[in-house]
């Protein structure tokens, strides 16, 4: 859902270097399509917030949401770090200041995308396998959406920094970033899981 509405946002002009955010679109989901493959041949290869989001789905235990939100939780605060980091280590020394805007402004346009993407997934996915979600959603009218979003959109603005903060580190500064990043990660799906 979320990829189909970023390519016809794309194909609509929505984002100021199109060609760009195609890019990083497709460069995101290898990412995605990499820690799968790498769960499904041997799951201890996977990065450990996937290994989680994975382990985590088999447990009868856990709501539809949680589990949703811990796969979020991994594109986003993990796979998104290092495919927005790989995709602007080659450029960003050229670019100019106003270029730099222009990778920030699209990158947090996508932030209105997921909005927009947001009841949705809520209808179409969350509440087909959690159906008292759909009373929550009632109840809750917009204010469930508004909060999904904000909650997705601080992550994705805390994305950005640590990807900065890749493209400008040493090499071997990277690890110890990477390190953190995993950590940040692992923490976010402990408190998504309600554990200490």
């Amino acid at each position: 859902m979320m990829t189909e509405n970023m390519l016809i946002a794309v194909a609509r002009g929505e984002f100021q270097d199109p060609l760009w955010v195609n890019h990083l679109l497709h460069h995101f989901a290898d990412y995605y399509f990499v820690a799968l493959e790498a769960y499904e041949q041997d799951p201890a290869t996977a990065p450990p917030v996937w290994q989680m989001a994975h382990d985590c789905c088999k447990s009868p235990r856990l709501k539809a949401l949680q589990n949703l939100l811990l796969g979020v939780n991994a594109h986003i605060n993990y796979d998104l770090v290092f495919a927005l980091s790989d995709v602007l280590q080659d450029e960003w020394e050229a670019l100019s200041p106003q270029q730099r805007e222009v990778r920030y402004a699209d990158h947090c346009k996508v932030n209105v995308v997921i909005a927009r993407t947001v009841d949705s997934v809520q209808d179409q996915v969350i509440e087909r396998y959690d159906p008292e979600m759909d009373l929550v959603d009632k109840l809750m009218g917009s204010l469930d959406e508004w909060l999904i979003s904000r909650l997705i959109a601080s992550w994705r603005d805390q994305v950005w920094r640590n990807a900065i903060d890749r493209v400008v580190a040493s090499q071997a500064e990277r690890a110890s970033l990477t390190q953190k990043v995993e950590k940040a990660c692992l923490e976010i799906a402990n408190s998504i899981l309600f554990k200490q």
